[in-house]
């Protein structure tokens, strides 16, 4: 089963381009679920999310939604001392609810392939316990066979990525390494993805329908390797991703 959203629903220039403009931002999530089945959550990057907050999405969104929830940074990119269990007791409320997919740890590109960071793979995988957890790496010493084994043998999922073709990133590889499979679509420009003024401008990307046709046997064979199949597009700036995500619905269906 493949199922298509975005990174994040909250954005004040997708009024006009998908949310109606006199929309309240609290029914935004219920607006979006009406048409998508799944979001990733990158707010609990920056904060631990309050359960009145958890509870607010679970009742906004209907049976069977499923949120992909972004580890904290504390897990992923400052590392010192994780505090895991405060994360795992954070998102309990949703996987009590049947609506967590998975918790994505996206690590920086910093992040290398070092016997200490490898070792750090397997604290995570005991960290975060029975939850699903798919990583990302951005550094480009992680595509390699060897790293996927051993991310089947912690039960760790790959997420796949689409980006620049810059050197030192990762390259796009359809590759699934536990019962959940995991696309981003970052967008290609290269342009900025290391010089910006703002961070969204890095993901200021519109898919041309070429370059969307060219995943679809990729996807098609991860959905045949791995029992779900989350994608996300992380475009987000002016609504590029919702425009994305249907066009590729559209190519899939066909």
């Amino acid at each position: 089963m493949i199922l298509i959203g975005t990174a994040g629903f909250s954005y004040r220039d997708w009024r006009g381009p998908f949310y109606p403009a006199g929309l309240p931002e609290r029914d935004w999530l219920a607006f979006y679920a009406r048409e998508f089945p799944t979001v990733e959550l990158n707010v609990t990057f920056y904060r631990l999310p309050a359960a009145r907050t958890l509870d607010a999405w679970i009742e906004r969104t209907p049976a069977g939604f499923q949120f992909s929830v972004k580890a904290y940074r504390g897990l992923t990119h400052e590392r010192q001392a994780p505090d895991f269990a405060a994360f795992a007791a954070a998102t309990r409320p949703l996987a009590q609810a049947g609506k967590l997919a998975c918790v994505l740890a996206q690590f920086p590109q910093s992040f290398r392939r070092t016997p200490a960071n490898e070792a750090y793979l397997a604290r995570l995988r005991q960290g975060l316990g029975d939850l699903p957890v798919v990583v990302e790496f951005r550094h480009a010493e992680w595509a390699d066979e060897a790293v996927f084994e051993r991310l089947r043998a912690l039960q760790l999922g790959f997420a796949c990525v689409d980006e620049p073709a810059l050197k030192g990133l990762m390259p796009p590889m359809a590759v699934a390494t536990s019962p959940i499979a995991y696309v981003r679509f970052h967008g290609r420009n290269a342009q900025h993805w290391h010089h910006h003024d703002e961070a969204w401008q890095r993901y200021d990307y519109r898919y041309s329908a070429a370059e969307l046709n060219d995943w679809l046997p990729r996807l098609r064979q991860l959905d045949a390797q791995a029992k779900q199949t989350l994608v996300y597009f992380n475009n987000t700036p002016r609504g590029q991703g919702i425009e994305d995500a249907r066009a590729l619905l559209r190519r899939l269906q066909k």
